[in-house]
């Protein structure tokens, strides 16, 4: 069995001495290069901007979908719905465990064949056949359309996970898509007296919708996902008058008891640094037991560009994995 990696301790020390990397700060300069000088996604429909994203065009690389995935439709609450599926080499029979993953975007862009290479990779190294929701984006599919098929879809998952493995059962993603497993989990031990899955990959997660004070603060520092970006995600998402502070919205204000072992990463430069604190804290204070990485320079969707950094982010995600299988 895998020993687990002692978590990073945050403290104003790993602000100031000098612990981001070289190549860090050089990836993070050509990022923001690329932000400040590229087409703003604000300024033009979210079709537009989500074709924009699928060619490459902006800071994020083009994401190349796998060659031996495979898809399968299932029936949602708005109509079929899509599952995206990476088995390990070899097919679901050499499957040690299955993953459900929720891709990240905003709840406005990003689709579930656009983290392929990531999932291949977690396919090949612990043996996870991974499984990802093609849930309905906003504005065209506001709340609750996203986390209602997301739900669905873990709900089909409890009921059909022999098709894909005997072993545990593990739910998580990036960005939103971190923010929409908890919801998910939530929901589960709410409405149906569940806790299926044995662990939560939740990564750079928004779980405050009302902007926890890092996100607030946080401005155009960049290198990615501004206070301004934030704003217009939250706005297309949720419609006008309802309340931020609803657990189904912001599952940092949820009843946290219950919930699977679960890990966190962030990075330092990234905006929602609070949220993934206050959510480790949070989880691990209701009795749960949580890791916590905090990478240095790290900027918000960090493990998606090349580097050293992003390599020891992702080496602490498989030996989580490793660990609970």
């Amino acid at each position: 069995m895998t020993t687990p990696p002692e978590p990073t301790v945050l403290s104003p020390a790993l602000f100031m001495s000098g612990a981001v990397s070289k190549e860090t700060n050089e990836i993070n300069a050509v990022i923001k290069e690329l932000v400040t000088n590229g087409p703003d996604p604000w300024s033009m429909s979210a079709a537009e901007a989500r074709a924009m994203r699928e060619r490459g065009e902006g800071p994020f690389p083009a994401a190349p979908v796998s060659e031996r995935a495979v898809d399968l439709e299932i029936e949602g609450p708005g109509g079929p719905l899509n599952i995206h599926i990476i088995a390990p080499e070899g097919g679901p029979a050499n499957a040690r465990g299955v993953y459900l993953h929720l891709h990240g975007g905003g709840w406005v862009f990003g689709g579930a064949n656009q983290q392929d290479s990531l999932l291949e990779r977690l396919a090949d190294t612990c043996g996870l056949a991974c499984l990802s929701v093609e849930y309905r984006l906003a504005p065209e599919h506001a709340y609750p359309a996203g986390p209602d098929d997301c739900e669905a879809a873990a709900l089909w998952l409890v009921a059909n996970a022999g098709q894909f493995s005997d072993g545990p059962l593990f739910i998580g993603g990036e960005s939103a898509g971190a923010h929409l497993s908890a919801v998910t989990l939530l929901r589960l031990k709410e409405k149906y007296g569940m806790t299926p899955f044995k662990g939560a990959n939740l990564t750079f997660g928004c779980f405050d919708l009302g902007m926890t004070p890092s996100m607030r603060a946080f401005g155009d520092t960049g290198p990615t996902l501004s206070t301004r970006d934030v704003t217009h995600f939250v706005d297309r998402f949720i419609p006008d008058g309802s309340d931020l502070r609803m657990p189904d919205i912001s599952p940092l204000f949820g009843d946290l008891g219950a919930m699977p072992e679960a890990l966190f990463v962030v990075g330092t430069r990234d905006g929602l640094l609070d949220d993934t604190l206050f959510m480790h804290g949070r989880w691990m204070a209701a009795g749960n037991k949580a890791e916590l990485g905090v990478y240095p320079g790290g900027g918000h969707g960090f493990i998606a560009f090349p580097g050293m950094l992003a390599e020891k982010a992702l080496a602490q995600i498989e030996r989580f994995f490793l660990r609970l299988l």
